[in-house]
Parts: C-alpha cells; structure tokens; sequence
C-alpha cells in the first residue's frame, strides 16, 4: 500500500507543466533554495567568518576547480545542447534513438567526471597553491588543498544528476528537476550544524570536526541530490542501457554542439578562478567576501532569469523544430519583456536595500566584513539586470541550435571583464573593482548577443514597440529607486540591527512599497505587464464585493 501511495506521489509530481505554470514552480522552487541558501551562508558566516576568515576563505576557495570541471563538462553545456536534439527524437516519435541518446550521454560523462574527480585529488596543492589562491598564508593554503581533495567528487556526482534532471526538463517535468539544488543546500546545513561537531559513530569516533565537516556536508548534500534526481524519473520509461552508442546520430549531433558551450561555459568560469585569484591578494576574508556578494546578486538572476528562460526553453525549441518563426519571435520577445519588466526593479531595490540583505548571510558582530560584501553587492546591481536578460538572450541561440555564436560573444565578454578586473585591481580599487568588472562585462555581452538576433530575424524580433515599452520600463525604475531611497531613510538600518526580526520586516516594507510603486507606474505607462498583476490583487480584494 506505501509502495502504491508512492509511486502515485511521485507520478503526479511528474506530469507535464504548462509553461506558466513551469515558471512558477521554478520559480519558487529557487526561492526556497535561495532562502536556504541565506540560512546555510548565515550560518558558515556566523561559525566562521568574524572567527576564522582564512578557514572560511579556503573552504570558498575549495570550489574552485571542481566546480569549474563541472561546468566545462557537464551544467550548462549539456543542458542546452542535450535538450533540443532529445526533444527532437521524442517530437517526431523515435523513442528509442532517444533513450540510447540518454543513456550514451550518461554513460560518457559520469566515465569523464569521475576520471576528473580522480585528477583534482592528485593535483590538489599545485592547482589551489599556484592558480586558485596564492594569496592564502600556509595555513589556509594546507586547508584549502584537503577540502579540494574531498569536494572532488562533486563533478562525477553532479553529472548524473543533471543528465537524469535534463532528460525531466526535456518532456516537461519539473518539479524533481526544480527542487534537487534545495536538497543540496540542505545537506550543506547538515553539515555546518553537525559534521563540524564532529561525527561519532557507536561510541567511535569518526571523524573530530571543524570546518572540514562542512564539506562533508558538501559531498552529502550531492548524494541526496541525486537521489532526489533518480526518484525523478519514475513514469517517465526511461530505457536505460550501460553502454555508449557512438553511431546514435543525435548523440553526434550534440557533440558538433557541445565543445563550443562547453568552452564558452569554461571561459566564464576562467573568470571566476581570476577573480579568486586577485581577491585572495586582498586580506584575510576577502575571498568569502566577494564569493557572497557573487551569490546574493546571483539569486535574483535564477529567480528571474533562469526560471523564465528556463520554462520557455523547451517552448522555443518546438516552434522552430516545427517551423513556427512568428510564434517563435513572439514567444522570445513575450519572454524578454518579462525578465526585463521583472530584473530592473529588483536591481533598483538590490542597490538601496544592499545593508539589509548583507545582513541576512553575515550576522556576526563585524561590521566591516558586512560592509565590504553590502559594498561589492552595490557594484554588482548592474550585473543583476544583464545577467537575467542574458539566460533567455542566449536561449534564442540554443533554440536554434547555435551555441557558437554566444560562445564568440563570450569569448569577448569574459575577456573585457578579466581585463577590467586586473586594471581596477592595478589601480587599487580592491573587491569593488571586481565588481564594477563584472556589470560591465555582463551588460556588454547582452547588448551584442540582442543586436546579433535582432539582425537575424529581420527586425521583427525587437520592433518599434518593444523599445517604447522599454523606455517606459526605464522611467518606472527610475520612480522606484526614489522611492527605494525614500524608504530606506523612513526606516534606516542600524548598527544595532543584528537580528533577522529586525532586519527582514524593515526590508519587506521598503521592497513592498516600492515595488507597488513600480507595478502602479507601470500601469499608468500601459505596460501590459502590470496588468495580470493588478488583476490578480483585485481580484483578491474585492472578492466578496458584488
């Protein structure tokens, strides 16, 4: 009777989503997973930063070329390549070339990643001493060279998942797919509240703690992850082999495919290493400085950015497989307005409400570690906007199947931003300067990845509506910061102000007027985007009122 009640659970988790209602199951799905994140980077700050920032420095620095092989390898390079060629099989009723396109793609990369994952443990010390994080004194450098060895395994567990939670984002299945980065980031939590206890087993002690448990909770964290990934895939009739089928003609396709995301992903993540490499120059704490104010503005951009283009991804794919290009540019430009309407509020707000949300993830008593990261965050609102529009941007490329061209554009993008991160370190500007690099960087690629699809689709991608509504969206903004800045004067952060009761009332206030401001702007500029908003609300207020 259980096993039945499962398997119904977990059938009726996997039926098929509608796009809107896929964005919003993303969407919150992200959310939790953000809101968890907060509490897991709260309570490593809270154990470690104030405490220990050359600990919590190299176990930052830990990440580095783990997650780096996984991106080049695996993450996005798989998902954007992987996707339209198996939707193509399934579209056109060759259910078994897919499946052996599955399979064969499982098979590969968990052979290279674990392969990978071998490598990093062998070549720990000169990866982190001589590229990563020269900076770190001895000590840091010892610490951050056996977590190295233990995060390791990351790559292989990682690329399981993503192929088995690829082929469920494929047919439209998302809520496994959504919710496994939440159970990640529980296993994380795990970690920093026990293992660094210590773990002891019958009286037998296993392991004596510190901040190496937090990666085992890291490492456990995956395991869980993919188990959320695997349960996944019940009712879908998955036909899985153990083996490689080279011959497959869509698992050639997506090689002629890959190398170019998955060096365009690797390049992105060259910056990532640099920006490691210059911050570790910076003093005790500033690695784990600019690696939060990362993740802060990163969160909006996979609330928005990635939930939306993520959910209208397979959409696009269809219309052009079936040859649909006037749905196609409608249902791009439908996607683009919304993350655009969406992101520049939220960026607004982000740079007036920096203090309060540094102070969700840093709780420690230092002040100047809260305001180095609440700092940095500000120089990366501009990041927070252009990242968001560049997800569905190049999603245009994926749809169809051109990664090269994204990739070119990275190549430039990524290059300009190193090249700015090395001058402004040059002239002293410190973690900011990595910041400023970032926005600039970001907002150049999505210019020049928007000029090259409007030109490819004649014009009728972006046409002249789509700018009025544009500049609408601009002056919108600009009522909403003066708002944001009004309101965070009414209701001012104090030095006093160290605890979440305090700090997230004042912040849901000042986010709540001025995003009403913004909604109500938007609608008496005719933005159609407020308009189910609005409706909604009303709905809501006025439904006992005949």
């Amino acid at each position: 009777m259980r096993r039945f009640r499962f398997k119904s659970v977990v059938q009726l988790a996997n039926m098929k989503l509608s796009v809107k209602s896929a964005a919003i199951v993303l969407a919150s799905s992200t959310l939790i997973s953000a809101l968890l994140g907060l509490f897991r980077d709260r309570l490593l700050n809270s154990y470690y930063l104030g405490t220990y920032p050359t600990g919590i420095d190299a176990y930052t620095a830990a990440f580095t070329i783990p997650d780096f092989m996984f991106f080049i390898l695996t993450s996005g390079a798989l998902s954007v390549s992987f996707i339209p060629v198996f939707n193509q099989r399934l579209i056109s009723g060759n259910k078994k070339s897919a499946w052996e396109l599955s399979s064969s793609l499982l098979n590969l990369l968990a052979i290279l990643t674990l392969i990978t994952s071998v490598v990093i443990m062998i070549f720990a010390d000169p990866l982190i001493r001589y590229v990563v994080s020269p900076g770190l004194d001895e000590s840091g450098m010892i610490l951050a060279i056996n977590m190295t060895r233990v995060i390791a395994i990351n790559p292989f567990l990682f690329s399981i998942a993503t192929v088995l939670t690829s082929i469920q984002q494929a047919v439209g299945r998302f809520i496994f797919y959504s919710f496994a980065p939440a159970i990640y980031n529980i296993g994380i939590i795990i970690g920093i509240t026990w293992f660094t206890n210590g773990i002891n087993l019958f009286g037998v002690q296993l392991f004596e703690g510190g901040i190496m448990g937090v990666a085992l909770g890291v490492i456990l964290g995956a395991i869980m992850q993919l188990i959320v990934s695997l349960i996944g895939l019940f009712g879908l009739g998955m036909d899985y082999e153990f083996k490689i089928y080279w011959r497959n003609q869509g698992f050639r396709s997506i090689f002629r495919l890959l190398p170019a995301r998955s060096l365009d992903q690797g390049i992105d993540y060259v910056n990532g290493i640099i920006n490691t490499n210059l911050s570790s120059r910076m003093g005790a704490g500033a690695v784990r400085s600019f690696n939060q104010a990362s993740s802060l503005h990163q969160m909006p951009v996979n609330l928005i950015g990635v939930a939306i283009s993520t959910a209208f991804f397979p959409k696009l794919t269809e219309q052009l497989g079936s040859g649909d290009k006037k749905e196609f540019y409608k249902t791009f430009t439908t996607a683009l307005r919304m993350i655009i309407w969406i992101s520049l509020p939220v960026a607004i707000i982000a740079f007036f409400g920096r203090g309060y949300v540094t102070s969700f993830i840093s709780n420690i008593g230092n002040n100047a570690s809260n305001g180095t990261i609440a700092s940095i965050l500000g120089t990366l609102c501009v990041a927070i906007f252009a990242r968001s529009v560049f997800h569905i941007a190049s999603r245009g490329f994926y749809a169809y199947q051109d990664t090269k061209t994204p990739f070119i554009v990275s190549i430039f993008a990524i290059g300009l931003t190193i090249v700015l991160s090395v001058l402004f370190y040059v002239l002293g500007w410190g973690v900011d300067g990595l910041g400023w690099a970032q926005s600039i960087g970001a907002l150049v690629e999505i210019i020049i990845l928007l000029y090259i699809l409007q030109k490819r689709s004649g014009g009728e991608l972006m046409d002249k509506s789509f700018w009025r509504a544009f500049v609408r969206m601009l002056f919108a903004t600009l009522i909403t910061g003066c708002v944001a800045f009004s309101m965070t004067k009414f209701v001012p952060l104090m030095a006093t102000d160290n605890s979440l009761v305090i700090t997230i009332p004042k912040f849901l206030l000042i986010t709540i007027v001025s995003a009403c401001s913004y909604v109500i702007a938007s609608y008496f500029l005719n933005l159609k985007e407020a308009g189910p908003i609005l409706s909604y609300f009303k709905k809501i207020l006025f439904k006992n009122v005949k």
